[in-house]
């Protein structure tokens, strides 16, 4: 088996596709007389300053020879790559056979740290393998970890992609609305993240400049394919099925509240320790304790009605918690209510009047002044929480590429799906 892996070839103003140059490549392999697996699109690490949106690396899997593999892919990436672009700097890595541990390893890392070319082009030159880098070639790193990817990872899902006519993009993109919402329910919840269906909007469809025209994500190949095929839009030009980690959180490391590094995403257990505060923006901030250090955690405006559930939390919550740190700050992409308070102190009634008692002076607890009668002190009174036990996350229209959505299970406590 040959492994043809590569990465930053997009960019975010020309509109250039990764995906689209790997389905570029598996035609022209075909083509050559080749077979091709499959396509692998690997969503590396989020956190990554420099990369488009999603920071994806691709691994086209084939019995063409490796010499000539390399052959088909450098030409396709000096045609199609954006190389004008200051900020692309294509890789290319071409593998024969077994991927060694330190590869894979490689890849497992890719996804929760930042590597540098250095290790990525050692471990390319002890491996022995073919590769090739443009401008500072930093897309070695990506290319690599696409290489090591199917051995690093066993949580595998899917998406199907369609993609626009040349003369077509760049323009406004062309879709029937309700066909789009009426494969989503056809194929959820197998199928997801199709539609936002409380925004109204259709998540498939991207809006930066580029060749995708919708992309199909869900845990079944046929199922995919299927909405796919409801949808009503404009011409296609081509079409091309990945297998991703795309959905698996595959990004989360566990960690502790008091250890975390920005450019990382964890996984965090602790207790909420402040109330939280709607700041300019929208933006909804509270701090997470493990009992001796604290972090602050946002739920930025982008993410919608999931600033409500983040509004109604308390000080004395028990959670886990879920995204990227940030300038110290974590974004949550996720929450898990382990326990809540059920509780307030609160002035006690009067069994008398009913009306509520007013201080005693310091210490001497409460008096009502028309009946006579006192309390010690203040009493609990159980509270109307608008929570529940279990899991919460961000909408749709909201969910980074890798981020899980509860919809797929395998949680530890109950969900609450948003669609």
């Amino acid at each position: 088996m040959t492994l043809i892996g590569f990465d930053d070839t997009d960019s975010r103003e020309a509109g250039m596709c990764t995906t689209y140059l790997a389905a570029r490549v598996a035609e022209r392999i075909r083509a050559a007389g080749g077979t091709v697996e499959r396509l692998v699109l690997v969503r590396l690490n989020p956190a990554i300053e420099h990369k488009t949106r999603g920071n994806a690396a691709l691994c086209v899997h084939t019995d063409l020879a490796s010499e000539d593999a390399v052959v088909i892919a450098r030409d396709a990436v000096e045609a199609l790559a954006v190389t004008d672009d200051p900020r692309t700097n294509p890789g290319l890595v071409v593998a024969d056979g077994e991927v060694p541990d330190p590869v894979v390893e490689f890849a497992r890392r890719a996804l929760r740290e930042r590597l540098d070319i250095e290790e990525a082009e050692a471990l390319v030159d002890a491996a022995g393998y073919r590769h090739a880098g443009w401008k500072n070639a930093r897309g070695v790193v990506g290319a690599l970890a696409a290489v090591g990817a199917w051995a690093a990872f066993d949580d595998w899902t899917y998406e199907h992609i369609a993609y626009r006519e040349a003369h077509r993009r760049g323009t406004p993109r062309e879709f029937d609305h309700e066909s789009v919402f009426e494969a989503a329910d056809r194929g959820y919840p197998t199928v997801w993240d199709t539609v936002d269906r409380v925004e109204g909007t259709a998540v498939c469809v991207p809006h930066a400049p580029g060749p995708i025209l919708y992309g199909i994500r869900g845990d079944d190949p046929d199922a995919v394919r299927a909405v796919a095929e409801g949808i009503e839009s404009e011409p296609v030009e081509r079409r091309a099925l990945f297998v991703t980690n795309q959905g698996t959180d595959a990004h989360l490391g566990d960690g502790s509240v008091g250890e975390t590094r920005d450019g990382r995403a964890y996984r965090l257990d602790g207790t909420v320790e402040s109330a939280p505060e709607t700041r300019r923006g929208g933006h909804v901030f509270f701090d997470l304790s493990d009992g001796e250090r604290s972090l602050p955690c946002a739920a930025f405006e982008p993410t919608k009605r999931f600033r409500d559930r983040v509004r109604a939390l308390r000080v004395g919550d028990r959670l886990t918690v879920c995204g990227e740190v940030s300038n110290g700050t974590l974004k949550l992409e996720k929450f898990a209510v382990r326990d809540l308070v059920r509780t307030e102190p609160v002035v006690p009634d009067c069994p008398e009047c009913g009306r509520s008692m007013e201080s005693a002076g310091r210490d001497q607890g409460y008096r009502c002044r028309r009946c006579g009668t006192d309390a010690p002190g203040k009493i609990d009174r159980e509270i109307d929480r608008g929570l529940e036990l279990g899991w919460y996350e961000v909408p749709p229209c909201a969910r980074r590429h890798i981020a899980k959505p509860l919809v797929r299970g395998g949680f530890d406590a109950p969900t609450h799906p948003e669609r």
